[in-house]
């Protein structure tokens, strides 16, 4: 096993030297290699923080929602699962209990009510700032009117940069009745809070950062009944940020609707690594394969380990016949997560077969 280790390092390490990217990287992708899955001890300890959320409509309808209790008397979910209530509680194995105030950062759609006597089990905050690409996380949701929380093991797959933050994009899947459902790292600390989807047919699925939680707790206390304030991902769609704006129109294929948005989104943040993947992407499909390498090449000085990238740059590699660059891209792409090489694999296929 050390020596498969130590030959990981030497193979990663040679790879980034060629590309002109810093050896340290290779350290990095190594010491986030993810652990071994939670057990299901470890995940009950989770679940005993988790609560349901219901809240009578104005109209007679009872909504569901999830939320997680940040101190024994705080319950952080989504400010829109409690908007426009007529009456808000929580339930928690057996028990119910209303809140008596709410602090509300309604732009990140995070709502935090406060309760009196709860003795609720509070969770440990993290920190978003440091989370990487391909990072192992859990989601616990209790979807619709389901009494039994629900566990999802899943992985970061995008990280948006807006505000002082960065809107999380993972693989778990959600349902009605989830939002304001925790993400964990798989330390078992709070990362994220489930939020919204994307339209469409293949959805994404967005998480807003604990970073906004603990800025919402400093927030000063409002009345359960005031109004409400419309979210960032519920605005017009120009008024959304690129990474929703551009969602559909990549997933259908929409190349010169991609290339447009996402020429906005470099020039408005330049520094943004999904702005130039996409760029690049959009380029590749339009036939400009130069582009197209120049803007990953771009994504990936701004962010090295950047799996989406070196995943489209091996697939064109393998097109042009480098067959060096495609091993190289096995080598990496296998250190950061051995599905990510094995999807890569699968890719190649149809290529391989013309």
């Amino acid at each position: 096993m050390l020596k498969r280790h130590l030959l990981l390092k030497i193979l990663l390490a040679s790879w980034i030297i060629f590309s002109h990217l810093n050896v340290s990287i290779a350290e990095e992708v190594i010491q986030n290699t993810p652990s071994n899955e939670p057990s299901d001890d470890f995940l009950y300890t989770l679940k005993e923080s988790l609560v349901k959320v219901s809240s009578t409509t104005k109209n007679g309808g009872i909504g569901y929602g999830t939320g997680v209790a940040i101190s024994p008397n705080h319950v952080v979910t989504n400010c829109h699962v409690i908007a426009n209530s007529s009456g808000v509680s929580i339930s928690v194995w057996g028990d119910s209990f209303g809140p008596v105030s709410l602090q509300a950062d309604w732009k990140h759609d995070l709502c935090i009510l406060r309760f009196e006597w709860a003795k609720l089990k509070p969770v440990a905050m993290g920190n978003s700032d440091g989370l990487k690409y391909e990072q192992p996380v859990i989601s616990i949701s209790m979807p619709g009117d389901s009494p039994a929380p629900y566990v999802a093991l899943s992985k970061i797959k995008a990280l948006y940069t807006m505000d002082d933050s960065k809107v999380i994009r993972s693989s778990a899947a959600f349902a009605i009745g989830a939002s304001g459902s925790p993400v964990f790292d798989y330390s078992g600390k709070l990362i994220g809070i489930s939020t919204f989807k994307s339209p469409g047919r293949v959805a994404y699925f967005y998480n807003m950062p604990v970073n906004w939680v603990k800025a919402a707790l400093l927030l000063p206390e409002i009345k359960l009944d005031a109004p409400r304030e419309t979210p960032f991902w519920d605005a017009p769609d120009e008024g959304r940020p690129f990474f929703m704006r551009i969602a559909l129109p990549f997933q259908n294929n929409r190349w010169e609707d991609v290339k447009t948005i996402s020429t906005l989104w470099s020039a408005k943040e330049p520094k943004s690594v999904e702005a130039h993947f996409y760029a690049g992407i959009a380029e590749e499909n339009l036939g400009d394969i130069v582009e197209a390498k120049k803007q990953f090449q771009q994504a990936l000085f701004i962010q090295p380990l950047h799996p989406a990238t070196m995943f489209e740059l091996g697939l064109i590699a393998n097109r042009e016949g480098n067959q060096i660059e495609v091993d190289k891209t096995h080598v990496a792409l296998k250190t950061i997560d051995v599905d990510l090489d094995d999807d890569f694999s699968q890719a190649l296929k149809p290529a391989a077969v013309q």
